[in-house]
């Protein structure tokens, strides 16, 4: 009878435990700054020029992709697997962009034949009194060809006393010259219109034929500043499909990283070495190198080597490159 009388027993479904309001708002919060990570890296070009944003972004490109480990663990924190995900979208777009060109060149390199060339460049900074010693260093690399910029009269007569009578062959315009095993042809300042003599083209006559050479220095780069640069940049891409000669070097300062848009015109047509030992070769400023400014920029050739080192009290590093011809 009492049984009849107990009432029947609910069973209820325990009901699932609800994830807290503030995690939920954090992972979403990680989700958006994922994907604006990703986004500003992968359309970088669209940043504005505005205050100079653009320039100081892709100068330091590489850079961003210390920001993804700090997303990745808010991410982990946070428990959401959605998260995470999102949070692996910007280290798949930065390894895109940057592994390819930080592994190291010895790995796919080929061995040097005989028909080789060796160049050395450097933005010397003028005032600092060390071109000379950057010279002598350049030339104990073996390089066939020395590449200078920001020279000074003074430095100009000191690297000329150092290098004239390994290198009898020369030309200089206003802060930049070349030096040269091989005899130059054909040299004259580079017209890049804009009246500034900060440029050289050549030809080298290497015992393998011509190799067209310019040497460079750009025009400086600031935030607020850098329309003159952009459009030395912009002309010295024109140059490079009007060239007759089928290999094709351009060395020097460019004021400008291999992320600047700028640089796309001449990376369109040439291209540049990784570093033999892998990594970004950053080579300013030469105490703490953030960006690389300074390129050897080819067609036509085969790159064999790349490295950076530090010669003189100049606040970039050299460059020292070799190719097959």
């Amino acid at each position: 009878m009492s049984a009849l009388l107990e009432a029947p027993r609910e069973t209820r479904a325990a009901s699932p435990r609800r994830r807290p309001r503030t995690r939920t708002g954090a992972a979403v919060g990680v989700c958006v700054l994922a994907l604006l990570l990703a986004v500003s890296l992968g359309l970088h070009v669209l940043v504005p020029e505005l205050f100079g944003l653009s320039l100081l972004f892709e100068s330091a490109l590489p850079w961003v992709g210390l920001a993804i480990p700090v997303v990745l663990i808010a991410a982990l924190i946070t428990r959401s697997k959605g998260a995470v995900i999102a949070a692996l979208v910007p280290a798949v777009v930065w390894g895109a962009m940057f592994v390819p060109a930080i592994v190291p060149l010895s790995w796919s390199a080929p061995a040097a034949s005989g028909d080789s060339l060796t160049v050395a460049s450097q933005n010397v900074e003028a005032g600092s009194g060390t071109a000379a010693e950057s010279a002598r260093a350049l030339a104990a690399t073996g390089a066939q060809v020395i590449a200078m910029q920001e020279m000074d009269d003074e430095g100009r007569a000191a690297v000329e006393g150092v290098l004239s009578e390994s290198y009898p062959y020369s030309y200089g315009i206003g802060t930049v010259g070349v030096w040269s095993a091989y005899p130059i042809e054909n040299a004259q300042a580079l017209d890049l219109g804009l009246g500034w003599q900060r440029g050289i083209a050549a030809d080298l006559s290497t015992p393998s034929g011509l190799v067209s050479i310019y040497v460079v220095h750009a025009a400086s780069a600031r935030p607020d500043d850098h329309a003159t640069r952009d459009e030395m940049l912009a002309n010295l891409a024109d140059y490079v499909p009007r060239d007759e000669n089928a290999r094709l070097l351009m060395i020097g300062d460019f004021n400008a990283g291999s992320s600047d848009r700028n640089m796309a015109g001449l990376f369109g047509t040439l291209s540049e070495a990784n570093q033999t030992d892998g990594g970004f070769g950053f080579t300013w400023p030469a105490s703490m190198p953030v960006t690389r400014p300074d390129h050897v920029l080819q067609r036509g050739m085969a790159f064999t080597s790349n490295s950076t080192l530090r010669v003189g009290d100049s606040d970039h590093l050299a460059v020292v490159t070799s190719l097959n011809l």
